[in-house]
């Protein structure tokens, strides 16, 4: 594997996964699923200012350069590639908008979020220029928004999704999760369990009732459980084909999303 400062023209396709750094097994996963399209798979490491609204989030999010290097390599990656700021925005950026959604669920708590994902991730795309594209259904809006964003201006891209990687327990693999207590990390459990329960009812209302169990857990601060439409990320209704559950909240002082398909059909999760 090649670890570069610059990325110089490819000559062949590659699949690609942007990536913020502090690799894990998700982040793995995604490299393998890369792999299975492209023989060569380039993964940046790049954390985008642009898509923190807190600083002090912006200060604590994990640097593991060496750890990243080694799974990068074990899960298939040919290159590594870690651009500077100046190498991504050599001017000012021109910013895209993420529009209404944007501002929804994850974009209502954290301002201009979306925002700067989109515009990091359209620069990334200009850069690279990849057949494929990874990216984890654990951010399912970020998903969703990125796949509209490419199909607009990046229509020769196609976007792949990965399923969430999880630990034993039901937590969804996060870089977060470093900064959890070990009673942090229990309390993180009733994400899942919320899910999963949820998952195995017929109706979006008793659903809903489900997720709601959520505001009584302790130690746990929800921000928003919901259930949308995946088609169209509308809040769901008795009529919807394809139900998925949305969640959010804080754990430690640490922001936790997840999210799972409702099929009314049991999920493994």
């Amino acid at each position: 594997m090649k670890v570069a400062q610059s990325l110089k023209a490819l000559d062949r396709p590659c699949a690609f996964v942007p990536t913020m750094g502090a690799l894990h097994a998700g982040h793995q996963s995604l490299i393998k699923i890369a792999r299975e399209y492209c023989d060569e798979v380039v993964v940046s490491v790049f954390v985008n200012s642009l898509q923190f609204e807190d600083k002090d989030d912006l200060a604590k999010y994990p640097k593991t350069p060496e750890i990243d290097e080694r799974l990068a390599q074990e899960a298939g990656a040919t290159i590594l590639w870690r651009p500077e700021v100046g190498d991504l925005y050599p001017g000012t950026e021109m910013k895209l908008s993420a529009g209404e959604l944007g501002r929804r669920f994850e974009g209502a708590s954290r301002a201009g979020h979306f925002d700067g994902v989109l515009t990091v991730v359209n620069r990334l795309f200009e850069l690279v220029r990849p057949k494929y594209a990874i990216f984890g259904e654990k951010d399912f809006q970020q998903l969703f928004l990125i796949k509209r964003m490419a199909a607009q201006l990046h229509p020769e891209i196609e976007i792949i999704a990965a399923p969430t990687i999880r630990e034993a327990s039901g937590l969804a693999l996060s870089s977060r999760n470093v900064r959890l207590s070990q009673e942090g990390v229990l309390t993180a459990q009733s994400i899942s369990k919320a899910l999963r329960a949820a998952s195995t009812k017929e109706s979006i209302s008793d659903m809903k009732l489900e997720l709601a169990r959520l505001e009584n857990e302790p130690k746990f601060k929800l921000d928003y459980a919901v259930i949308i439409d995946e088609e169209s990320f509308e809040l769901a209704t008795e009529s919807t084909v394809r139900p998925r559950a949305l969640i959010a909240g804080w754990v430690d002082g640490v922001r936790l999303i997840d999210n799972a398909a409702m099929s009314r059909s049991l999920v493994k999760l």
